[in-house]
């Protein structure tokens, strides 16, 4: 945006001028610097490009100095992108790609299937969770990243990619041959409605079609469905485009309010505002995050809390309150930068300090996720729309702190017993699911004590050796880990999720506020009711 040029009043160009002999000698000693910095690099890359005992073409060889310039800006968030990585970056953040349609993760030294889309090529060649990729077209797959084999299965719809799986129980590799397809990845997977006519919306990340599909949700469950509350849950989610987390947050908030705000070096301040009405602007809103809602999910959650219009419930979020901009470069490469920071409407900075190790890693400066009272007290104060507290110095602090349980020392045993064969584990628990679904009738089903039995069998089978009493002493854990598989096979997520309502203690304390709530500001008054009891709780 061209800078406007405005007339200055006498007094300060007389003042201008006093100053110029030492601007001029400020800018002389700051050329001398920047003449010597462009000496010593011309002679390092000479060096370097003459000396050095291994020869480097000139394209890698300005490629690594820029890449060693962006990491010295010590920033986690700035990264010069090949074009392969370009292409990537914008794929993760459009939502959309070329691939065979399944989520794969790195377990130990195996990359393996942990979930699979419906309606792609993966599902209808029958892959399955827990599955071993060993081999890509003619290469195997030993030594190789995650990046590496995601980078193999990615490419343009409608070409072929041959993949061989390693699968529990079966002998010999499992040869499949795909052809990619457009895979839309949903920013909000399913939306139900949950007892007591409140609509659950988990928005995942905001792509592309984020406003889209938050929309479409809020139409069936709210508008024609007539939900009485709204729960938007943004835990774990990374955020994504600046437009659709405005997008989002319009479709709650007023015409005219300010959404967040964006300073950054040598441009003027950028507010954003509701350009809308409001789609959903009075059934009561309830917001989940967690420490992995990040970036935009931080701009809505803030919006939302700042302008009295959503109760934010909990963890403390992640704290990554600073803009990227994406420059295109020569060769298809691009130059993500950090180059501003976010601010809610009241002010509140969203950035959590960090600081940076010598190994490169970015540790927290105060890493207390949940807050202790004693931090709460070292923050800065800010206000709401309303006058309520709500708190600064990074990161939004939920109005209400719900902890999830941790889990018992035999949860925790059990754990450690099946990490090293997790893949095995993932694959014997996607097969138990799959052999059963035929007795499975309805969605409110029980684990059957046989399941029980065949799931430990089967795990004895793969090699992983678990004590007898020790598993049956896990009792209704073990059965929760069968049912939510065999619920998501069966039914899909929705089910899962519902099933899983009484254990999920953020969503149930959501829900639960919203039941006795009949307006926005009868959720506050629940909000604060809790806070005024927490002191008197913790002295018991």
């Amino acid at each position: 945006m061209p800078r406007i040029h405005r007339p200055r009043p006498r007094t300060i160009a007389i003042a201008t001028l006093a100053l110029v002999p030492l601007l001029a000698g400020g800018f002389a000693m700051q050329s001398r610097s920047g003449t010597d910095g462009a000496r010593v690099f011309d002679q390092v890359l000479s060096l370097v490009n003459d000396r050095f005992v291994d020869t480097l073409g000139a394209t890698a060889l300005y490629e690594k100095a820029a890449q060693g310039l962006v990491r010295e800006l010590n920033d986690p968030y700035s990264e010069l992108l090949t074009p392969k990585r370009d292409s990537e970056f914008s794929r993760k953040t459009g939502g959309r790609y070329g691939g065979i349609g399944m989520a794969i993760e790195d377990v130990g030294s195996s990359i393996i299937v942990s979930k699979v889309f419906p309606h792609t090529p993966a599902e209808d060649a029958g892959v399955v969770a827990g599955d071993r990729i060993v081999q890509i077209e003619t290469a195997p797959t030993t030594g190789w990243t995650l990046a590496q084999v995601s980078d193999s299965l990615i490419g343009t719809p409608g070409t072929k990619v041959s993949v061989r799986f390693s699968r529990s129980g079966v002998p010999d590799p499992i040869a499949l041959h795909f052809t990619r397809a457009i895979i839309h990845v949903p920013a909000v997977p399913f939306s139900i409605m949950l007892d007591g006519k409140i609509a659950y919306i988990p928005l995942q990340q905001f792509n592309e079609d984020a406003s889209e599909d938050m929309e479409a949700s809020l139409d069936r469950l709210v508008r024609t469905g007539g939900a009485k509350g709204i729960v938007l849950d943004l835990r774990d989610d990374p955020g994504g485009i600046l437009d659709q987390a405005l997008s989002v947050s319009n479709m709650f908030l007023r015409e005219g309010q300010q959404l967040v705000s964006v300073r950054g070096r040598n441009t003027p301040p950028q507010i954003y505002t509701a350009r809308e009405h409001a789609l959903i602007p009075d059934v009561p809103l309830v917001v989940l995050v967690n420490g992995g809602s990040a970036s935009a999910s931080e701009i809505v959650a803030g919006a939302l809390q700042d302008h009295d219009r959503g109760l934010i419930v909990g963890t403390t979020s992640f704290g990554k309150g600073l803009v990227q901009s994406l420059f295109p470069l020569d060769g298809g490469y691009a130059l993500k930068m950090t180059t501003a920071k976010w601010y809610t409407p009241s002010g509140r900075s969203i950035q959590k300090e960090r600081k940076l190790l010598a190994d490169g890693e970015f540790i927290e400066v105060h890493p207390d996720s949940l807050e202790t009272d004693s931090a709460r007290k070292a923050r800065p104060v800010f206000k709401s729309d309303a006058g309520r507290i709500v708190y600064g110095g990074g990161a939004i602090t939920p109005d209400v702190v719900v902890k999830l349980d941790s889990l018992t020392t035999q949860q925790q045993a059990f754990n450690k017993v099946i990490a090293p064969k997790l893949q095995l584990v993932l694959q014997e628990l996607a097969k138990l699911a799959i052999d059963v679904k035929p007795s499975v009738k309805s969605p409110s089903f029980a684990v059957q004590p046989a399941w029980r039995d065949d799931f430990y069998n089967r795990l004895k089978k793969a090699g992983v050796v678990i004590d007898r009493p020790q598993y049956d002493s896990l009792g209704g854990y073990v059965d929760r880990v069968i049912a939510s598989r065999v619920a998501e096979t069966v039914y899909g997520d929705s089910v899962e999720k519902r099933r899983n309502l009484d254990v999920d203690l953020q969503l149930k304390k959501a829900v639960d506020l919203l039941e006795h709530s009949q307006s926005q500001k009868d959720l506050f008054a629940e909000a604060q009711q809790m806070a005024e009891a927490m002191p008197a709780t913790r002295t018991k």
